[in-house]
C-alpha cells in the first residue's frame, strides 16, 4: 500500500471511538452503589428523606445507561459520562452517610425504603448475572436499566417528603413486580449476547 493511501486508513482508525459492551463490572457497580444506601438505611446514617434524594440520583445513572445501549453499544464518551455520574453519585451516597443527620431504621418508613432498596438489588443483581452468562443483550440491559430507573424514580418520590406510606409502598412493589417479570422474560427469551 502507498503512503497516499494508508494515511487515510490510519486517520480513519484513529477517528473511530472503540465502542464496548455494558460489562458486569458495570451493573455491579449499580449493586454495590444500592447496596451502600440499604446499608446507611439498616444503620441509621441515612434518613427515609436522603435515602430517596440518592435513589433519585441512581435513577438518572440507570436511565443514562439505559439511553447509551439504545443502540446496543458503549461509546468510550458514553462509558465516561456514566462513570463520571456514577463517581458523583458515590460521593453523595458516602457525603449523606456521614453529615449530621440521622435516620430510625426501624420505623415503618425506613423499613418499607429498605426493602425496597433490597429489591432494587435484588433485580440488578439478576441483570448483572445476565449479562454474565451472555443471556441478556446490550439491547435488553437498555430496556431493564430503564425500568430501574423507573422504579428508582418512583421510590424517590414517595420518600422525598421523609415518609414512605403504605400506599405509596403498595405501588412502589406493583412496579417491582412488573420489572421482574420483564428481567425473566428478557433472560429466558432466547437471545443472547453476540
Amino acid at each position: 500500500m502507498k503512503k497516499a493511501q494508508l494515511i487515510p486508513v490510519l486517520l480513519a482508525g484513529l477517528l473511530a471511538a472503540p465502542v464496548f459492551a455494558q460489562t458486569a463490572a458495570d451493573v455491579q457497580r449499580n449493586v454495590n452503589q444500592e447496596t451502600r444506601i440499604e446499608n446507611g438505611l439498616k444503620s441509621g446514617a441515612l434518613t427515609t428523606r436522603e435515602a430517596a434524594k440518592l435513589e433519585r440520583e441512581e435513577a438518572k445513572v440507570d436511565k443514562a445507561e439505559s439511553k447509551a445501549l439504545r443502540d446496543g453499544k458503549l461509546s468510550t464518551a458514553e462509558q465516561r459520562r456514566i462513570t463520571r455520574m456514577e463517581n458523583r453519585a458515590s460521593r453523595d451516597i458516602a457525603k449523606e452517610s456521614h453529615d449530621a443527620q440521622t435516620g430510625n431504621p426501624n420505623s415503618a418508613s425506613s423499613q418499607r425504603m429498605q426493602a425496597d432498596v433490597q429489591r432494587n438489588i435484588n433485580q440488578q443483581q439478576r441483570i448483572e448475572n445476565g449479562v454474565k452468562d451472555g443471556s441478556l443483550t446490550n439491547h435488553e440491559v437498555a430496556k431493564l436499566e430503564r425500568g430501574q430507573a423507573r422504579v428508582d424514580r418512583k421510590e424517590a418520590r414517595a420518600g422525598a417528603d421523609g415518609h414512605v406510606g403504605a400506599r405509596e409502598e403498595k405501588r412502589i412493589q406493583r412496579t417491582e413486580d412488573r420489572q421482574s417479570a420483564r428481567v425473566h422474560r428478557q433472560r429466558h427469551d432466547g437471545q443472547h449476547r453476540g
